[in-house]
């Protein structure tokens, strides 16, 4: 059973700066070449890694990054890694100063959420072809860090947020597990005609561009999605989304989801005290009622799905996580190339899943016991397959919360599906894409 040793919560990390001397590159072979979608493959050199790696970090991932340095110096003596962590708010603000001041590191590790601003900058060197091989990734994560079908950085982790039910509350109730959008309805009615008070929770308080990203995925699900496919026009107020957020305020209509609670944050209780059937989240939530329960509580309660299809049998899920890049002007790129690659390999991927519990972007390191065991990862990695990410543009975190307070109006009965969508569409038609 999948419990998180620490929590992906986005904790804000405090300020500090770590040296970490003598670190250098584990043996790991090249894998061969891409498909020409990549930087130059001379940027990265022959032999050992050598000088010193600038890294910047952000959020608290930072603070557990250094567990995997002893491995890397195990070869190379000749290397050394100045890491700054720096708080997940300031990340892009702190990073952009740097490329107008031309100080910038030799490797940032960055959240998915902040990739289209900063690559928006051009200011990033493209993955050199060969370093990784891109059919080893999962496609949805690796397209994460593309812009224009070349990559900017390499997928470090990774999730999907699946459909996480209380199973013994749906069992009592005699209805399955939903498949599909009818049989969702058909869940939440049955809960909530057994008293549940909260039969789902999505991601809605505060409504903003999560809530957005979140809707992204219905709207994929009903054939939709609201940019197109290669980020340059929003498509918000299609048909296919139209009827996506018909249904999806259907749901908050027939009070089977609150506009106001359960958030993602305390769904923790509401689940547990049986006040809250379903919810649309991420792995680290099983980590979190975990340490609020106890792991037999855990396998007793709760059990884990792909979203529910749309009318058509399409599904969709959001994911995120957080990637590797090298700026352009790093004094030191090859050797933070090295170090990518040594991040990339299933065996380091591994040990970090079992330092901070995230997820590996890598697909042979998900047949590794430790992950391949735990039932509750498997519909983990089914929804990969079908993820959906945030819009890779740079004008996303302000359309997306745009979109996210449109949404609430139709949560709330002030307005229809279309109303809200033509007036999301008309702002993002006006702020456009950024590029």
């Amino acid at each position: 059973m999948f419990t998180k040793k620490k929590r992906l919560s986005r904790a804000l990390g405090v300020g500090a700066v770590v040296a970490i001397t003598a670190l250098t590159l584990a043996a790991c072979g090249r894998a061969e070449d891409g498909d020409g979608a990549q930087g130059d493959a001379s940027a990265v050199s022959d032999g050992p890694a050598t000088g010193t790696i600038e890294l910047w970090a952000a959020g608290a991932e930072g603070e557990e990054l250094p567990v995997l340095f002893e491995q890397f110096a195990a070869d190379n003596p000749d290397v050394e890694i100045n890491m700054t962590q720096i708080p997940e708010q300031d990340f892009v603000t702190k990073m952009t100063a740097a490329i107008a001041a031309g100080s910038v590191p030799d490797l940032i590790y960055v959240f998915a959420e902040h990739q289209p601003a900063l690559f928006a900058t051009g200011a990033f060197a493209p993955v050199p072809e060969g370093l990784v091989e891109e059919d080893d990734f999962f496609e949805s994560v690796w397209k994460t860090a593309e812009v224009d079908d070349v990559a900017y950085g390499v997928p470090w982790f990774t999730y999907a947020r699946v459909f996480q039910y209380r199973v013994d509350l749906a069992e009592a109730a005699g209805v399955e597990a939903p498949q599909n959008w009818d049989e969702l309805r058909e869940f939440a009615q049955t809960l909530k005609d057994t008293g549940v008070d909260f039969p789902l929770a999505f991601y809605v308080v505060p409504f903003d561009e999560y809530t957005a990203a979140q809707f992204d995925t219905f709207a994929h699900q009903n054939g939709g999605g609201i940019i197109n496919d290669d980020n340059t026009e929003w498509t918000i107020n299609s048909p296919e989304n139209v009827e996506a957020l018909e249904f999806y305020g259907s749901l908050f209509a027939d009070g089977f989801v609150s506009p106001d609670a359960p958030t993602s944050v305390d769904s923790v209780g509401y689940l547990t005290d049986g006040r809250l059937a379903g919810v649309l989240n991420g792995p680290w939530l099983r980590g979190w009622l975990a340490d609020a329960n106890g792991e037999e509580w855990l396998d007793e309660h709760m059990a884990a799905l792909v979203p529910p299809a749309g009318p058509d049998g399409e599904r969709a899920a959001s994911i995120g996580g957080g990637n590797w890049a090298v700026p352009e002007e790093a004094e030191n790129a090859d050797a933070a190339w090295k170090f990518v690659r040594y991040a990339s390999e299933p065996e380091t991927q591994l040990a970090w899943f079992e330092s901070m519990g995230n997820l590996p972007t890598v697909k042979s390191a998900w047949d590794d016991p430790a992950i391949a065991d735990d039932e509750a990862l498997a519909a983990v990695r089914e929804a990969m397959e079908d993820g959906v990410s945030i819009p890779a543009v740079p004008t996303w975190n302000q359309v997306g919360k745009i979109l996210g307070e449109q949404i609430e109006r139709v949560a709330r009965g002030t307005a229809t599906a279309q109303e809200a969508l033509d007036a999301a569409q008309a702002e993002a038609e006006s702020i456009g894409v950024g590029k």
